[in-house]
C-alpha cells in the first residue's frame, strides 16, 4: 500500500469544520483536493495530517489556529476615515473589500464595523484564529 510523503503529489477527499461542528468547506460535492506533501500548498496541520498516510486510510484531526490560518493579528484590523473608501462604495459591516498596495498587490479585508468618524476593517483570514476539525480521507498518490 502507497504511503504519502513529502514531495509526493496527492488526491485527497476532506469537510473542515468548526468547533461547534459548522462545516466550512467540504470536497465530497466535487473532485478531490490536489497538492503535493511539503510545498506549502496548503495550512501546515492539514500537510502533516497527511503525511504518512496510506491510500485508502481517513483521518479526523483537530488543527490548532497556530497550525492553521494562525492567531488574530491585531495589526491586521485598520481603523480608517469613511473618506479613505472610494465614494462610489457605501461600506456595510459584512462587506468585502480590497486595499491596494504600493507594489501593485491586493488585500482582501472585511467591513467589520461603520460609523460616522470610522471604518474597522479587518485583514485577517475569516478562520483566523480559529481552531480546525478536518475529516480527510487520502484517495491516491499521483504517480
Amino acid at each position: 500500500m502507497a504511503t504519502a510523503k513529502s514531495g509526493d503529489k496527492v488526491n485527497v477527499h476532506y469537510t473542515g469544520s468548526l468547533g461547534d461542528g459548522t462545516v466550512f468547506d467540504s470536497s465530497r460535492e466535487r473532485d478531490p483536493l490536489t497538492f503535493e506533501v511539503g510545498s506549502g500548498q496548503v495550512i501546515p496541520g492539514f500537510n502533516d495530517a497527511v503525511d504518512g498516510m496510506d491510500v485508502g486510510a481517513s483521518v479526523t484531526v483537530t488543527i490548532p489556529a497556530k497550525d492553521a490560518y494562525g492567531d488574530v493579528r491585531e495589526d491586521f484590523i485598520l481603523k480608517v476615515k469613511p473618506t479613505d473608501i472610494p465614494e462610489e462604495i457605501t461600506p456595510e459591516v459584512g462587506m468585502e473589500l480590497q486595499l491596494h498596495q504600493e507594489d501593485g498587490g491586493a488585500v482582501p479585508v472585511k467591513v467589520t464595523e461603520v460609523t460616522e468618524e470610522h471604518v474597522m476593517l479587518d485583514a485577517n483570514h475569516p478562520l483566523a484564529g480559529q481552531d480546525l476539525t478536518f475529516e480527510i480521507e487520502l484517495v491516491s498518490i499521483e504517480a
